[in-house]
């Protein structure tokens, strides 16, 4: 069976990260976490964490900016262009899907500021809100919104918001059923979407792929038996990774069957990991190995998880949090590097 060579190295570990059902967005090597839940249905708080990669030792700061997004979980975000994107997420006393009208809100590193962007027509439709949702970009100026959690249900859809001219676009919805904890990653021209909860099981065996020039979903099945390719999961992760000059998917970790006491506990977790090799169409099963005697992260889902990107050919996935298997919130921080 063949296996592609990567290292796990353990970044930081924090009492003040620990958390499930966070964001976290990679800038240039500047690491932002924002929301989540220490204790089931009770937000953290509306604060940001940060740290760096590149000065030794990470040390966390947490910001409490005047404007920011309310305390919330089960957001999504994407970085673009050098900053942080969030849209969303579930809070307030009920805990229920907050509604901002289409709107993002946006994280400058470079400020240290937090603002908002809106449709430029508020009459015109957009999203719905949401939890437990997924965002990409295509590293120009269009954020995807795909699924997720509102007020009742789970969702299908996918939306384009051009950051540019401030405008929602809705694109045809994913093959059924709708989810959430999905996960999408585009390369190329192509989004792809797997995993992901329908209220009943967790997906797996079918990656679905949006071709953006076409405007059109296809469906690439796949064994989906954690031998010849990923088993079923959700709230896991999806991203766009080169690995020695080709270009993979890595899915990794996630919930496998879901808690009997629902949000409240954590079911069966999973700790490995997968590359997808998109010319050939092909899953990889990725052996990892420590760096250090601090061994390898634990099996999790909820997490949060974004790209890292070192040299050109060379890229790791960064991984944060999350919940483990004996119902624990996470405070550590690890790089899965090739």
């Amino acid at each position: 069976m063949d296996t592609i060579p990567a290292t796990w190295s353990k970044v930081v570990f924090d009492d003040r990260l620990r958390r499930s059902s966070q964001v976290l967005s990679v800038i240039e090597k500047q690491v932002c976490i924002f929301g989540g839940e220490l204790l089931p249905r009770q937000p953290v708080d509306n604060n940001l964490d940060v740290f760096r990669l590149d000065l030794g030792t990470p040390t966390v700061t947490t910001m409490a900016l005047d404007t920011a997004p309310s305390p919330r979980v089960g957001s999504a975000s994407t970085t673009l262009n050098g900053k942080m994107y969030l849209f969303s997420g579930r809070g307030g006393p009920d805990m229920t899907p907050i509604e901002e009208n289409g709107t993002l809100w946006v994280y400058d590193p470079e400020k240290s500021s937090w603002s908002t962007i809106s449709p430029i027509d508020p009459s015109h439709p957009y999203p719905a809100a949401r939890s437990y949702h997924c965002l990409a970009n295509n590293g120009f100026d269009t954020i995807f919104v795909h699924a997720g959690c509102p007020a009742n249900g789970r969702l299908s859809d996918l939306w384009a918001f051009t950051v540019t001219i401030r405008q929602w676009v809705q694109l045809p919805s994913a093959p059924d059923p709708p989810r959430g904890g999905t996960s999408i990653a585009l390369s190329g021209v192509e989004l792809f979407r797997m995993n992901g909860f329908d209220g009943k099981t967790e997906q797996g065996g079918n990656l679905d792929i949006f071709n953006l020039a076409e405007g059109s979903w296809s469906t690439r099945p796949y064994t989906a038996d954690g031998v010849s390719g990923p088993a079923p999961r959700s709230v896991s992760a999806l991203l766009p990774v080169n690995i020695f000059g080709k270009k993979y998917l890595v899915t990794l970790f996630g919930e496998r069957d879901p808690s009997s006491l629902g949000h409240a506990g954590a079911g069966k977790m999973l700790g490995d990991a997968w590359a997808y090799e998109i010319e050939s169409g092909k899953w990889i099963k990725i052996n990892a190995e420590a760096d250090s005697l601090e061994g390898l992260p634990e099996p999790r889902g909820w997490f949060a998880a974004d790209l890292l990107i070192g040299e050109p050919t060379v890229q790791g996935v960064l991984v944060h949090g999350g919940l483990g298997e004996s119902n624990e919130r996470l405070g550590d921080v690890w790089l899965l590097y090739f």
